[in-house]
């Protein structure tokens, strides 16, 4: 049995009688006993320097934790229990396992208090941390920038604050009751547009020019006329107060926002001007292929549907499932259509001329469309055919299931990390409010100031206070809050 360790004990240089030394840890309300051979593995961990802190006096002792009671020869942390149950298995199993329901922030925050290196965790539990990463960012990012608008810098001239107001007024609707109503008046005009490309299609609404030939309706011409020039209005606007324009005219949104517009003046110039340069025939078939190019106004709708957005980041983060659907189908329709023609070779009303002719037999019986224009007309080529639609929708339902989760994970995380920039800002203002009643600007030196007639009970206090902080924002602008989205 490990001999009892006190500071009567102790031998003036320190020494100890005993070869294995047993320490008690109180970390809070859970006891636990640790010995020496275990805490000696890792001497640069808080737990192995308390085998060598006793003959260094309080001031030492209080220096690694919170708390010493010499009789019972326990130490006392008021740190969370439940990741110190984790933590400590870096003594017995050489790394670290964090449990579920435990905040991966608050967690790393728990292991650099016990002077636990990151490297020891697993390489799952790094992958949370490193996501909660990415939201804490997200967060900072999206308070910075809703800060951003709110700030006035009274040191900017006049044309940096209109700037700034036009971007705020067309980049964000809910920064005021006009530029929401702007951004609905947008969204009107792009469905104003897309409807009169529909109908512009229609032969009854078609008109006869001079030289015999159907053209758009001259009313619908005029629609289409109005809205390009308040498309090509708004992307001025949006291009002359953007902040960083090289950044703005690479945007993948804004870059369809050009392919929008710009089909209607190059056929515009070309129908005025493009005559003289070239045949009449060639001009027309120019400006009916960028009239075509028209409905990439429709993709202009993302900017103003989150659902749209959401979408897209599923499917961009879906690029391996959408790969596996590809491949599986690739394989079924060589398979198959080799397989089909090699079955229906020797009919004499055969439909599968070469096995190439036979893909687009293969790909809408696989993918269930089955448009009738290429059949099997053999007994062995039904089965075939039966055969590849079934294993066609296996393959097509086997990769839906993890690209409807990305999706539905990206949508919840979104409205989470709305959620938790509006608490972030509710903080700040409740702060701001503190400060100006005179309430301490730092909690950590008002525990300070508070405990200064009792230094445990100060050190206690400000070792307990282990809340998560926005670390990203800067500390000048008494921006650093608690995240309640971690708890």
């Amino acid at each position: 049995m490990a001999d009892d360790i006190s500071f009567q004990d102790l031998d003036s240089d320190g020494s100890e009688n005993s070869e294995e030394i047993e320490i008690i840890v109180n970390v809070g309300g859970v006891r636990q006993v640790l010995y020496s051979d275990h805490l000696s593995q890792y001497p640069t961990t808080r737990l192995a320097e308390l085998m060598n802190c006793l003959p260094g006096g309080y001031d030492t002792i209080f220096s690694l934790c919170d708390d010493y009671d010499p009789g019972k020869r326990e130490f006392y942390f008021d740190r969370d229990p439940d990741a110190f149950k984790c933590i400590v298995d870096v003594y017995y199993f050489g790394e670290v396992h964090m449990k579920k329901g435990i905040c991966p922030i608050c967690f790393k925050n728990e292991m650099e208090f016990w002077k636990v290196d990151l490297k020891f965790l697993d390489d799952c539990c790094k992958t949370h941390l490193s996501e909660k990463k990415e939201e804490l960012e997200e967060i900072a990012r999206r308070v910075q920038l809703i800060l951003d608008d709110l700030g006035v810098d009274s040191s900017e001239n006049r044309w940096k604050k209109c700037q700034k107001y036009i971007w705020k007024f067309m980049e964000k609707p809910e920064s005021s009751y006009p530029a929401r109503v702007t951004a609905v008046l947008s969204f009107l005009f792009i469905l104003i547009s897309s409807v009169v490309l529909c109908l512009g299609t229609i032969p009854e609404l078609q008109v006869v020019d001079s030289e015999g030939k159907s053209v758009e309706h001259p009313v619908l011409d005029k629609i289409e006329t109005a809205c390009i020039g308040w498309f090509t209005l708004e992307y001025i606007l949006r291009l002359i107060s953007s902040p960083n324009k090289l950044h703005f005219a690479l945007s993948f949104m804004n870059i369809i926002d050009v392919f929008a517009i710009l089909p209607f003046y190059i056929s515009l110039i070309l129908t005025h001007l493009g005559a003289r340069l070239m045949e009449l025939t060639n001009v027309q078939q120019a400006v009916q292929a960028l009239r075509i190019m028209r409905i990439a106004r429709i993709f202009k709708l993302a900017r103003h549907s989150s659902g749209l957005q959401t979408l897209t980041y599923a499917l961009k983060r879906s690029f391996k499932e959408l790969g596996l659907l590809l491949m599986y189908l690739a394989v079924g329709i060589f398979v198959f259509s080799a397989l089909g023609y090699t079955m229906e070779q020797n009919h004499p009303e055969t439909l599968f001329k070469s096995i190439p002719q036979s893909f687009w037999w293969a790909i809408i019986t696989m993918t269930t469309v089955g448009y009738g224009d290429i059949y099997p007309k053999t007994t062995l080529g039904k089965l075939n055919a039966a055969i590849s639609f079934l294993c066609g929708v296996i393959a097509i339902a086997l990769p839906i299931h993890p690209i409807i989760n990305n999706f539905v994970r990206y949508y919840n995380k979104q409205r989470v990390l709305e959620t938790a920039a509006k608490h972030e800002l509710e903080l700040m203002e409740l702060n701001a409010v503190d400060r100006k009643s005179g309430s301490p600007k730092d909690k950590s030196s008002y525990l300070s100031r508070k405990g200064k007639g009792d230094p445990q009970w100060s050190s206690r206090l400000h070792v307990s206070y282990s809340d998560t902080f926005i670390d990203l924002l800067s500390d000048d602008k008494h921006h650093r809050t608690r995240l309640q989205s971690c708890k």
